[in-house]
């Protein structure tokens, strides 16, 4: 029963989960609370637009939200006992029951039969093994047609003397009333040699018995983790272990030894025993690594066990930022430079990663060196003491005596220090907040650059022991990214996204991630991830936030971010022939939006019409080829699909602008209507000019230079930075910032005092077009359109080679 509890939710049955999901489908007692009871876990948490998703299948007859959440937990591969624990959690006694009740009655296999060959006359034995219900039966079945003999429907099946007729392929089934399971096919084949005895192993399942086998054992970090296997078998036999299914490539002996093992040496490990003739796998052995942090009795040396129990030792430290915040920066089109493909799906994805663990995340495409100077100095306004700082660059760098530099897309053909941002320079400055983790993800080349005998010596770096740099290659070697038809990633996201979730002290996530590239064949030799730090405590990127006590720097931190994330607020224009058309923002990016019109009411004498965008500012980037496109694919946003809109039968227009942080005034368009009646031929134009303000990041003016600031975020916040109207107070500041989008979690009401209220652990947003004001749906805002997910499995062995050099360009 316990293993049973160990199983996916996705081994249910179909039944099962309707049945569940009819019991979540409700808004009291329901999905919404499950999804935010599994949070707990951040590999299970649902991003705002998942849950969007989830709500929206109300509107197909035969749609559930319940329904749709439980298949994104089996995905995830929540267990049956997270998912009863978040249903007790909830108080859901219906749930509950329903589980329990399935649980008790699931059928599982614990043993498999295995193929075997055998000589003519001799004794075969299939069996298979399952624990559930009592009374279980059993059906062997050869072919399609069932076995009746009387071992037929036995856990074993015995085949004496072993005849042509008994030759092929065998499955058994396994049932308890109207539950039922299969084992996996297995064939039984004949061989005419003398090699094996079949009189050895008289009984044997496989034609190899085991002597030996792993046994489960938990262990401590630093500690020697030793597995044995062994059997006897003619010829002999050979060992093979994997690690979580995985090969592992230098263990072929009998014997698995791990010294000084670390939490990646966690999991479940099985040994392949085989030899000529057969093959067969040993139980599973789970191994538990426990942290050095995490103290028990046998490992304090020296003192009695009593005294240990009189004197237990003190509890672990629970870890916690004051805030998260991160900046992350993709340059793609260089003026002078080899264009990338990569940063922009880089970015994109890995800001969803970082929202959904709560910082607060600023993603920027295609900046020069003024934008990128300005938004690390705004970046650096919002860190603060115990703040966790993350930096992330995708784009062209290279590495000179030890310092990183990263390129700005207006960087000459020669370019050196001069023209670039030096990342050490960024840390020492960091350091100045006494920031509580300062994490530096550089997914760029670390080749030395000829042109640049510039030593560059930035000022000294403090001990803080809260340091941790993330190459995406070693030094003097090149980062590649993998070009494909629609989305390219970077191989160091591609690895990352993986694990940059899971609850684990950086630096351990980041080996892991380490270890996942090393067995990419594409990659080894030629890109490797290098992890340097200093970090000595165990913080996590998933750690939770505690406010510090000064609310006045916090508040700053919030209103400074928010004004960076301000859409338009929805506008609805009544054009003089009576058509009205829907203008609705989003934001992909903190420096680019999408704008869609979208026709609500036309009289009927107009049989045709649609609403296009036109004579945008010289600022800012308009691709005049790709906008007003009827899907966002056509509009230039690969990383976005159609998905669930609103209206499906109501045709929509995308503009995408770029380039937002050029904006040096308002955003002002003409919003175009082109009609034609049903009694004319000729098309009429109807024009209406829109001024929208400063949309997303264009508030912080990064165009303009940015004095060099040392002083905390406390001291030296200043409205005046952020373009909006003086305020006598915080409160004030707040209460001007009245349409900030849904993807900024801290909603701001008048009338409050200067600290800021705690967001809600719904607010969890991806980086994706949300809609501002949509009320003709639900009272709360909507997603414009869902994100493309990119699999976590997209990049393995088989699909990239490096004799096609296209594929990979490298930074």
């Amino acid at each position: 029963m316990e293993d049973a509890w160990k199983m996916s939710v996705g081994t249910l049955n179909e039944q099962v989960l309707n049945k569940l999901a009819k019991m979540l489908d409700n808004s009291s007692c329901g999905w919404r609370q499950l999804a935010k009871a599994v949070s707990e876990q951040p590999r299970l948490s649902c991003s705002e637009n998942e849950l969007t998703a989830c709500s929206l299948q109300v509107l197909s007859a035969t749609g559930s939200p319940g329904r749709t959440l439980l298949a994104r937990l089996a995905d995830r591969s929540c267990s049956l006992e997270f998912l009863l624990h978040c249903l007790r959690k909830m108080d859901h006694h219906d749930a509950v029951q329903c589980l329990t009740t399935t649980v008790a009655e699931l059928i599982q296999i614990t043993v498999q039969p295995q193929s075997q060959e055998a000589k003519m006359g001799s004794k075969v034995v299939l069996t298979c093994r399952a624990t559930g219900p009592p009374g279980l039966g059993y059906q062997w079945f050869r072919g399609s047609e069932e076995v009746l003999t009387e071992t037929g429907t036995t856990p074993e099946l015995v085949l004496c003397p072993l005849a042509p007729v008994h030759l092929g392929h065998y499955i058994c089934r396994v049932n308890h009333g109207d539950n039922c399971i299969f084992t996996q096919w297995v064939e039984v084949r004949s061989v005419y040699s003398a090699g094996c005895s079949s009189t050895l192993f008289p009984g044997s399942v496989s034609g190899l018995r085991f002597t030996l086998q792993p046994q489960s054992q938990a262990a401590s970090e630093g500690d020697t983790l030793f597995l044995e296997c062994d059997a006897e078998a003619n010829p002999p036999a050979q060992y093979e272990w994997y690690h979580n299914m995985l090969p592992m490539k230098e263990q072929k002996t009998r014997s698995l030894k791990i010294p000084c093992v670390t939490t990646a040496d966690r999991g479940q490990y099985k040994c392949k025993v085989f030899n000529l003739y057969h093959e067969a796998w040993t139980d599973t052995a789970t191994v538990t690594i426990d942290s050095k942090e995490v103290h028990r009795l046998t490992n304090r040396p020296g003192i009695h066990p009593l005294q240990q129990m009189a004197n237990p030792p003190p509890p672990v430290k629970n870890f916690h930022a004051t805030d998260k915040v991160a900046l992350l920066i993709g340059n793609m089109n260089y003026l002078y430079h080899t264009q990338l493909c990569a940063p922009m799906a880089d970015v994109h994805e890995l800001t969803n990663f970082l929202r959904q663990m709560d910082f607060k995340v600023v993603s920027l495409l295609d900046l020069n060196w003024q934008e990128m100077h300005s938004a690390v100095t705004e970046f650096l306004l919002l860190l603060d003491k115990g703040v966790y700082g993350l930096l992330y660059f995708a784009g062209h760098g290279y590495e000179n005596y030890g310092n990183s530099f990263m390129v700005p897309i207006d960087a000459p053909a020669s370019y050196t220090s001069e023209h670039c941002l030096c990342v050490q320079q960024i840390l020492t400055r960091m350091q100045e907040k006494e920031t509580g983790l300062n994490v530096f993800l550089l997914d760029m080349c670390r080749k030395r650059n000829p042109n640049d005998v510039i030593i560059v010596q930035p000022e000294l770096i403090k001990v803080t022991a809260n340091i941790v740099f993330g190459y995406a290659t070693c030094v003097d070697a090149e980062a590649y990214e993998v070009k494909k038809k629609d989305v390219s990633n970077g191989i160091f996201i591609s690895f990352l996204k993986r694990r940059v979730c899971e609850d684990e002290k950086v630096t351990v996530m980041l080996d892991r991630v380490a270890e996942d590239m090393g067995r990419c064949e594409i990659t080894r030799g030629r890109q490797a991830l290098e992890l340097r730090s200093n970090l000595s405590e165990r913080r996590s990127l998933t750690d939770k936030i505690q406010p510090s006590e000064c609310s006045t720097s916090h508040s700053a931190r919030n209103l400074q971010w928010a004004v960076a994330h301000v859409l338009p607020q929805t506008l609805y224009l009544q054009f003089d022939c009576g058509v009205k058309v829907q203008l609705g923002f989003a934001a992909e990016f903190s420096n680019i939006m999408v704008i869609y019109t979208r026709i609500l009411e036309k009289p009927k004498e107009i049989v045709s019409c649609c609403a296009q965008l036109t004579d945008f500012p010289e600022d800012v980037d308009i691709d005049l080829k790709k906008s007003n496109q009827e899907t966002l694919v056509e509009a230039g946003s690969l990383l976005l699909i159609k998905e669930n809109l609103p209206s499906p039968e109501v045709p929509s227009l995308y503009t995408r602008i770029r380039g937002l942080q050029r904006l040096r005034t308002e955003l002002t368009f003409t919003t175009c209507l082109h009609y034609t009646y049903s009694n004319m031929d000729e098309e009429v134009q109807e024009r209406k000019p829109v001024t929208v303000g400063k949309p997303l990041v264009s508030k912080l003016n990064l165009h303009e230079p940015r004095p060099l600031r040392t002083c905390s975020a406390s001291s030296s916040f200043s409205l005046d930075s952020f373009n909006v109207p003086e305020c006598s107070s915080l409160t004030e500041a707040f209460a001007s910032v009245d349409s900030v989008s849904n993807t900024w979690p801290y909603r701001v009401q008048t009338g409050r005092e200067s600290s800021t209220p705690n967001p809600p652990t719904s607010s969890r947003s991806a980086n994706i077009p949300e809609e501002t004001d949509c009320p003709e749906l639900c009272d709360a805002p909507q997603p414009l359109v869902a994100s493309k997910s990119l699999s976590l499995n997209q990049v393995n062995d088989t699909n990239y080679k490096f004799s096609d050099m296209y594929n990979f360009h490298s930074h």
